[in-house]
């Protein structure tokens, strides 16, 4: 001991606390320390919260006269309480030691270590410092020692308790118990000591469970639910009680496996965590193999439920599990198969995504040597197949052959998992086979599914699943391939899946249609009426075990169609025709099935409608476009939508044999529109982003303010540009859908504004009439139905120009040959005649052009020289229709009577004429030319500054004229002039791609020009465009009844008058038609209108008629107003 100090003080801070560890290992709410000066006062450090490293850093200082407190009592205690404590907590250590031993340490930190606990000393960090001024500026910390039965019996209910667990003597746990529940009896529900004394009471009565000293867990966890509502948000202890919960949650679920312990416990740390920040001992304890880690465990082996309530659950054991986490790739796969089972019911788009972007985050955590890669890479590959399968994306495809043959790779002979590896590679396989007809698909689908049955036999649980897909894939192959075989074997194989398929299966109808279908195949082979009769019960049983909105039955629809349409074919019952029918409406209409789906069932039902005259046929072909429009609206990008059109290459002629149909059916006005609704859907779906708004602006400004907006925010999200990396592919698409969801909403209220209830539908007859408002429209419809036009006139209803002697096939041979002679005609000498040439011109002028001629001028009394619009389709896209000529002696031709022009669709020209109200821009005119364009993209074109040269001259000096050509005529370049500028004449080589048209291009110095880049390019105040180039007005080979063509991709991107090609053009000779053009489009000086372009291209070429060949004065057509 030190010498005298009498008067003198000293400062004692209590640093800190290390190896703090609760006798009853019960976790404490956080650690104070206590100084007892006498038998009345003692001073307590503030409660803090124990660290993961069982230390604690207080701070806290006290200043003690070594004359009234010459020896003190140092205890260091657990407090079970942040707020109100009740009782003095649980003592982990007591150490007496006289005052003025503090100060022998001198001014430096030292340890003092206690008793051990478990074999562990624990210590205090303390620093002491004598002192003159005893004045103590932590006095509040001073408690008086009042003695309270209630704490009194708390704490004696902690030492019991600690007793208990270091003794296992079940009479102490007794007295514990009895202890807390005195305490609690007097702590009734409102007293603020209430929660406290119930916590006490659980989890004496828990430990005692886990012991197996007592046994009822149920009331105990009712006793520590009942403490946690006590504790609501907020109040300090809310996140211990949250604790003690999960606690008992997770002992109950040890030994009873309840299900929904663990789903409680979820939910209970998903809102624990948040509030135990890392480093403390809560966090390290909750986070830990008997905490969070063990729910999660838990939860990730519970069966897979597709309610709200299960998918939520699986959201929440993700989020238990940050990145890093080593459950992270087991919790996204539950998550994502959870989603994946719930969209084959639902057939909600949002989840399939979302399965695979969860999908494809477990893969990555998985790289190449994981041992658990082969599933990741199955699990998917199931989730994009399912998508293919919904929405019928080719890049999908090929991902899930590209996984499944990865984790094939990763399942040798002998993996557990080969078995279903190879049988989904197998169904990858099949579906490529039945959308390229590779036999090597399908036969190898077959070799895999044969393999993988052999590694189930008889009794494997998987059975009746790989049975089911070898009788499906062999299926397939006798559609293709008609081996009698293997329909047999088949249906042999779709009973005995059968039978091993349980009754509640989820998947058991998809057994009952396959089997139906292969029963109804072999009925149209043997005519034997049992197989239908089965086929027709089956389809029955699997539309009842399925809900209304089950994705599935739209198959079921289909393959019951198809019974009920073979029984017809053979018994010829018009009530079978009736069924069939109403399934192919069903079907079609099914709203959770996939739109791929779905439109194949409303082409069918086309085909057999007409095929049997159905009355239901018109509504068929509406019900096709209509879901053809819906499912192209879901592709982000203008190429991916006409991919998406040319998928279904089967229907390609659907738009004008629904036109053709109305016209049969004598509905004139439905055939204008069907005609415009199937024709123009690539330039409907693109152009409906640039709708005029001058009208609802007036209406309802707001709404289009907000129109606008996201029509700018989905141009910006569609881009032309292919996204190469999957996961970004995925993420774009999500985002594109997201903005069209907001875009449609949009134009949902705009369509309940006053007198715009049809904004962006299909236009009607009435709005379409607007065309004609300059001048009649022909819409010349080819179908292998009938060939017909029908003209709409400027008022009245439409007239119908029938065609007797011309067929669809009689066109394909036109065409033909009219490409023939124009090739031919180009290695022939210019004052060569073109007889050949003449001869199909005059077939074109009696068989076609005459007989709508003798309409117009005989029924509509149209006036000579006034304007006409050709609208052609199909084969009629590739004729001269504007340059028909009977070649006979006096007798007038076509554009000797009116003045033609081309439109590619009704509603872009009207939308020329809407866009012309009002020009805000001065007239300025560029002249764009390339002699010497890039590499590989032509020869040299001597004539083409000459050309330009010209062009100057012909051109009023009132306009601004800009010339863009050799090093300046860049893609980039150009593409500025065309915004920039109001006209524009292009002199340069033009290629029309018939395979890949948004493709075709005007050569530059640097790259080409392409339609997308113009189609891209918003130029609002042009006006006309002169191109002076070779294949600028030629359509599409894919989609034929869509013109996609360099002349009509300037219309769209906002020039309303447009001079286009048909074929090659000579340099030297188009010298002469642009002359004749620009003369007499500025006869009228001061006059600079963009409508007269079709009477100036009129005059043109019958002036120049005797100085240049006959296909150079036909090649140049008009378009537009």
């Amino acid at each position: 001991m030190s010498g005298s100090s009498e008067g003198q003080c000293i400062r004692l801070e209590v640093v800190g606390g290390k190896k703090l560890k609760v006798p009853s290992t019960r976790m404490p709410a956080g650690i104070y320390v206590s100084i007892k000066l006498d038998e009345t006062r003692r001073w307590k450090s503030a409660v803090r919260v124990l660290s993961s490293d069982s230390s604690v850093a207080w701070g806290n200082t006290v200043t003690l006269s070594t004359d009234v407190s010459p020896r003190l009592s140092l205890e260091i205690r657990a407090s079970f309480e942040l707020g109100r404590m009740l009782g003095q907590g649980e003592l982990i250590g007591e150490l007496g030691i006289f005052s003025n031993e503090l100060l022998d340490h001198g001014v430096k930190p030292f340890d003092m270590s206690f008793p051990p606990i478990r074999g562990v000393c624990p210590s205090l960090t303390l620093k002491a410092t004598s002192v003159n001024d005893c004045k103590n500026d932590d006095g509040e910390l001073f408690d008086s020692i009042i003695d309270c039965e209630t704490a009194r019996d708390t704490d004696a209910g902690h030492t019991r308790f600690t007793k208990y667990v270091t003794s296992k003597s079940v009479s102490d746990l007794n007295d514990a118990v009895e202890q807390f529940q005195g305490v609690l009896d007097r702590c009734p529900v409102g007293h603020p000591d209430h929660a406290a004394a119930l916590t006490n009471l659980s989890w004496a009565r828990l430990k005692g469970c886990t012991r197996k000293d007592l046994q009822d867990i149920d009331s105990t966890t009712s006793l520590f639910r009942d403490a946690l509502a006590s504790r609501p948000k907020g109040h300090p202890d809310h996140p211990l009680s949250l604790y003690h919960l999960t606690k008992a949650l997770r002992w109950r679920h040890s030994n009873q496996r309840t299900t929904a312990d663990m789903r409680e416990s979820a939910r209970l740390y998903h809102e624990l965590l948040p509030f135990c920040p890392e480093g403390t001992y809560l966090h390290s304890i909750a986070v830990g193999k008997n905490g969070a880690d063990y729910v999660i465990a838990a939860c990730n082996n519970l069966p897979t439920d597709t309610s709200d309530e299960g998918i939520q659950l699986r959201r929440i054991v993700l989020e238990l599990c940050p990145l890093g986490h080593h459950r992270r790739p087991r919790a996204l796969t539950e998550l994502s198969g959870a989603l994946d089972a719930s969209f084959r019911q639902s057939g909600s788009i949002e989840e399939i995504d979302e399965s695979i972007q969860l999908g494809r985050e477990a893969l990555s955590l998985c790289p190449k040597g994981h041992p658990d890669r082969d599933g990741y890479l199955y699990n998917l590959a199931l989730s994009i197949w399912k998508r293919f399968n919904h929405q019928g994306r080719p890049d999908d495809l090929d991902e899930v052959i590209s996984l499944h043959e990865e984790s094939l790779h990763l399942c040798p002979v002998g993996h557990e998992s080969r078995h279903d590896s190879l049988t989904s590679l197998g169904g990858a396989l099949r579906t490529r086979f039945q959308e390229h007809g590779d036999i090597d698909d399908i036969n190898r689908a077959i070799s895999l599914r044969r393999e993988a049955l052999a590694l189930c036999p008889p009794g494997h649980p998987r059975r009746d699943t790989i049975l089911n897909n070898l009788a499906l894939t062999l299926k397939i192959r006798y559609d293709k391939l008609d081996g009698g075989e293997d329909l047999n074997e088949a249906i042999n194989l779709y009973r005995e899946s059968l039978q091993l398929t349980q009754h509640d299966d989820l998947e058991r109808h998809k057994n009952l249609f396959n089997l139906s279908s292969a029963l109804c195949s072999r009925f149209e082979q043997t005519q034997k009426n049992e197989d239908i009769e089965e086929a027709i019960s089956l389809c029955q049983e699997s539309l009842a075990a399925l809900p209304l909105l089950h994705p599935g039955r739209c198959t079921s629809y289909t393959w019951l169609q198809e019974a009920y349409l073979s029984r017809y074919e053979m018994q010829h019952s018009s009530t079978d025709l009736s069924l069939a029918v109403e399934n192919f409406r069903l079907a079609s209409r099914h709203p959770t099935a996939g739109l791929p789906e779905r439109i194949v069932a409303a082409s069918n039902w086309t085909v057999v409608a007409e095929g049997h005259d159905h009355e239901s046929a018109l509504e068929a072909y509406a019900t096709f476009l209509e879901l053809l429009d819906a499912h192209l609206t879901t592709r982000s990008s203008t190429t991916s939508r006409r991919k998406a059109a040319a998928a279904f290459c089967y229907a390609r002629t659907l738009p004008v044999d629904a036109a053709s149909c109305a016209m049969r059916h004598h509905d004139l006005q439905k055939a204008v529109e069907l005609a415009e609704q199937g024709r123009g859907q690539q330039w409907s779906l693109a152009s409906r982003l640039k709708t005029p708004l001058e009208d609802l602006e007036s209406a309802n400004p707001k709404l289009a303010h907000k129109f606008s907006e996201l029509s700018q925010h989905i141009s910006a999200a569609q881009g032309s540009a292919a996204i190469t990396d999957r996961a970004a592919a995925d993420v774009a698409a999500r985002e594109y859908r997201r903005l069209t969801e907001k875009w449609e909403a949009v134009v949902a209220k705009i369509r309940n504004v006053q007198d715009f209830s049809r904004f962006l539908l299909p236009p009607s007859y009435k709005d379409l009439q607007a065309a004609a408002s300059h001048g009649p429209v022909i819409i010349l419809i080819a179908s292998s139905y009938s060939c017909n036009a029908v003209i709409v006139p400027t008022s009245g209803e439409p007239r119908h120009v029938h065609f007797p002697s011309v067929t669809l096939e009689h066109l394909e041979m036109l065409k033909n040959d009219f490409a023939r002679e124009i090739r031919l005609a180009a290695l022939m000498g210019p004052e060569e005649p073109r007889k050949d040439l003449r001869v199909l011109l005059r077939k074109v002028w009696d068989v076609i052009m005459l007989p709508i001629v003798n309409v117009l001028q005989h029924d509509l009394k149209l006036r000579r020289r006034s304007r006409i619009w050709l609208c052609p389709t199909a084969a009629f896209t590739s004729l001269p229709l504007h340059a028909a000529h009977p070649f006979r002696t006096k007798e007038p031709y076509l554009e000797d009577l009116y003045v033609c022009s081309y439109t590619p669709t009704l509603s872009a020209l009207i939308r020329s004429r809407q866009m012309m109200k009002t020009r805000v821009a001065p007239p300025s005119f560029v002249a764009i030319g390339q002699s010497q364009p890039g590499a590989g993209q032509g020869t040299v074109l001597a004539a083409v500054d000459g050309e330009l040269e010209l062009v100057h001259k012909l051109i009023p000096p009132s306009v601004k004229f800009t010339t863009l050509s050799g090093d300046d005529a860049t893609q980039a370049g150009a593409l500025d002039a065309l915004r920039c500028n109001t006209w524009a004449h292009l002199a340069c080589h033009g290629k029309q791609d018939r395979e890949q048209p948004y493709n075709s291009r005007f050569a530059m110095r640097d790259k080409p020009l392409t339609l997308l880049d113009i189609m891209e390019n918003d130029a609002p105040q042009a006006e006309f465009a002169f191109l002076s180039a070779c294949h600028t007005a030629v359509g599409d080979e894919e989609t034929p009844d869509e013109v996609i063509h360099l002349a009509a991709g300037l219309q769209f991107s906002g020039f309303k008058s447009v001079i286009g090609t048909l074929w090659g053009v000579d340099d030297a000779v188009a010298e002469h038609v642009v002359k004749a053009f620009y003369e007499n489009m500025f006869k009228k000086e001061g006059v600079i209108d963009c409508t007269r372009a079709a009477l100036a291209l009129n005059y043109a070429t019958n002036a120049v008629k005797k100085k240049i060949p006959l296909e150079q004065k036909i090649v140049f057509v008009h378009i537009g107003v």
